[in-house]
């Protein structure tokens, strides 16, 4: 597919409600474009099946080791993965036909999914296979997380991607809250094979909704997947700094004040073990939270002062989590986290859309892919191996001053991301300028 393809731009609409409604999320790119709802639904009923294995998976590294290092490491295996496939994953994408690679990517999580299932059931379940599917997981969502990403601009219209990063939010947040609170009660009470069952279950159909999308063959200017196309990629990431500092931004937050490595632990130590659902679910719910009041993201324009803020935010809400010592406050403070982490990310995503050319967009998503998966890979490593030297609160409380900090100094080395103005910005106007002159007019669909 190329820029010909792509959606024209929605009619003339009526003046932006007020009030209670203005809060409501922008349900423009579900009501314009079948593809949107198909992909919107699908990643709502994996991602639900995900965040089952998300909370089953450490919890039985931790019953078989009773190790916080051990629960960290499962970061570390995730990490070469991420590094090679993420990269070569983007290249993929900008050459071959990105509905392939989303749904063979997806069939193949859910055969993981499978191996998790069979090991669970064992009389006496191994540790290494949960650190292979941990690897394989990590190689197979790099290879797919760039084609999906750069298949949004193409199925979205240009004024609706606010709106679209916004209803992905929401998504995401549907499996992220309801998921991890599930979890905590399924493996607590009918074992961890019928979280790893139901994640199953959630591929398969998820396969089955994936494959009715329409094809979306590579762009005629897309370079070929070799070396020489990643590092043109890289290339352009790097001349355009206000890209560069939203991937320096979310790799600071993730690095440095991700917890959920720990989280186990900290239930344990506030004797409040009933607790461990609600502090994975807590993280979500508060992305949930904004996500359902999101239609005010669509009259923001100031996108990279919103990132940087919001990154800060979250460092300071993590400090305060690992500060205070009531189980409750702990589970507010992670809801504010989760709160702030969703408005740094809604923007981010409305950065990589409105201004990364189409022949690029896959391998600028692998980029992207670095930039928010590594970092919570690493979080892992450094909360883990925090926690078995200084224990477990001082990981969480230094992990967040240490992402305030880091945020607060790249906001002053980075300007061009506090600068940054849709409006303005001259590769967002040329990108809405080149599809607006190519696109062929049509109505909404839906």
């Amino acid at each position: 597919m190329t820029d010909d393809a792509l959606p024209a731009p929605a009619p003339a609409s009526a003046p932006p409600p007020s009030g209670l409604r203005a809060l409501l999320p922008d349900l423009a790119p579900w009501r314009a474009s079948p593809d949107f709802r198909r992909l919107w639904v699908s990643g709502t009923i994996s991602g639900f099946g995900t965040f089952l294995t998300f909370v089953a998976l450490p919890v039985q590294v931790k019953e078989l080791t009773g190790s916080a290092a051990a629960v960290g490491a499962i970061g570390a295996v995730e990490l070469v993965p991420l590094l090679v496939f993420g990269l070569y994953g983007g290249a993929l994408a900008d050459a071959w036909d990105k509905r392939l690679l989303i749904v063979w990517t997806e069939a193949g999580q859910g055969l993981l999914s499978a191996v998790l299932l069979v090991n669970a059931m064992l009389p006496g379940p191994a540790l290494w296979p949960l650190y292979v599917v941990a690897a394989l997981s990590s190689a197979l969502g790099s290879v797919q997380r760039p084609a999906l990403d750069s298949l949004w601009p193409r199925i979205v219209a240009h004024e609706h991607l606010t709106a679209a990063a916004s209803l992905n939010a929401l998504r995401w947040t549907v499996g992220g809250v309801a998921g991890p609170a599930l979890a905590g009660v399924v493996v607590a009470y009918a074992g961890l094979g019928w979280a790893y069952a139901a994640d199953l279950l959630t591929f398969v159909v998820s396969v089955a909704f994936m494959a009715g999308i329409a094809a979306s063959p590579a762009s005629h200017e897309a370079a070929r997947p070799s070396l020489k196309a990643v590092a043109e990629g890289a290339r352009y990431a790097w001349g355009r700094k206000e890209l560069l500092g939203t991937y320096a931004v979310d790799l600071a937050a993730m690095a440095l004040a991700m917890p959920l490595a720990v989280l186990p632990f900290l239930a344990d130590e506030l004797d409040a073990e009933w607790s461990l659902g609600l502090m994975y679910a807590a993280v979500p719910a508060g992305a949930l939270l904004v996500s359902l009041t999101s239609g005010w993201t669509s009259r923001v324009h100031r996108h990279g002062r919103v990132v940087a803020l919001s990154a800060a935010l979250w460092g300071g809400a993590i400090a305060a989590a690992g500060l205070v010592g009531d189980v409750w406050l702990v589970l507010l403070c992670l809801t504010f986290a989760g709160g702030f982490d969703m408005v740094s990310g809604i923007f981010r995503g409305a950065m990589w859309n409105q201004t990364i050319p189409d022949e690029l967009r896959g391998r600028l998503a692998g980029i992207e892919l670095l930039s928010y998966s590594v970092g919570p890979t690493v979080g892992q490593l450094r909360s883990g191996g925090v926690a078995a030297w200084l224990g477990v609160r001082t990981s969480v409380w230094s992990g967040g001053l240490l992402c305030v900090g880091a945020v607060g100094l790249l906001a002053v080395c980075l300007p061009g991301l506090m600068t940054y103005d849709a409006r303005t910005n001259e590769h967002a106007v040329r990108l809405a300028g080149r599809r607006a002159a190519t696109a062929p007019s049509s109505a909404p669909d839906g």
